[in-house]
């Protein structure tokens, strides 16, 4: 399964969505999920974007951008965007028709390949709990970041859910705070505006 999308196949399976099956579902089906319009009901994206604040001098990182449903919002309001994913087929449907200011980035699992001092911002949604040696990626994140950049974190909460994986597979924010606070960075901001996750902004010590 892959590695970034894989929260919502989840999701839409739970919802019946997506059809069970005995094979991993195809990017198509990836994309069909990342792109449901009924996402947007509990997503909110035009709340999340807003609240990032974003400047026109701007570089976001967006990882695990799968179809570009966040990136591309990104790219309407920051002066650059890396749409970053393992998956070269959905990176396709991401920078199709997409602004001159997006980049896609094929990242490695355990790398995401962005350029020294590249962005100011690194935004994750419901990806982070899939990295599985975090402790070792956090240091490549803070390579990319600019001086004075951030990390912004939006996970599941830790509990059962209407959408989302379970909970043996999602991190908690307590988690996410301590992983990050070894890693160098400190919570500067948390929203409460989202119905199913939290929404954190880290800035490095």
């Amino acid at each position: 399964m892959k590695l970034y999308a894989c929260a919502f196949i989840l999701a839409a399976v739970a919802l019946g969505q997506v059809a069970h099956q005995n094979h991993p579902p195809s990017s198509g089906e990836y994309a069909k999920v990342l792109e449901d319009p009924s996402r947007d009901e509990w997503q909110k994206p035009h709340e999340v974007v807003m609240a990032l604040g974003l400047k026109s001098t701007d570089a976001i990182a967006d990882i695990g951008a799968g179809t570009g449903y966040f990136a591309r919002r990104f790219a309407n309001h920051a002066g650059k965007v890396y749409a970053v994913d393992i998956d070269p087929e959905l990176l396709a449907i991401a920078g199709k028709n997409a602004p001159a200011n997006l980049t896609t980035v094929v990242a490695a699992p355990d790398d995401p390949r962005l350029p020294e001092h590249s962005v100011d911002i690194v935004f994750f949604c419901d990806v982070l709990h899939h990295i599985e040696n975090r402790a070792a990626y956090y240091p490549k994140l803070a390579t990319a970041l600019k001086p004075g950049g951030r990390i912004v974190v939006i996970e599941f909460y830790k509990k059962d859910l209407p959408i989302g994986p379970p909970p043996s597979m999602k991190l908690s924010d307590a988690e996410v705070i301590a992983e990050l606070g070894n890693a160098g960075f400190t919570l500067a901001k948390r929203l409460d505006i989202l119905p199913y996750q939290y929404y954190l902004f880290f800035d490095k010590r």
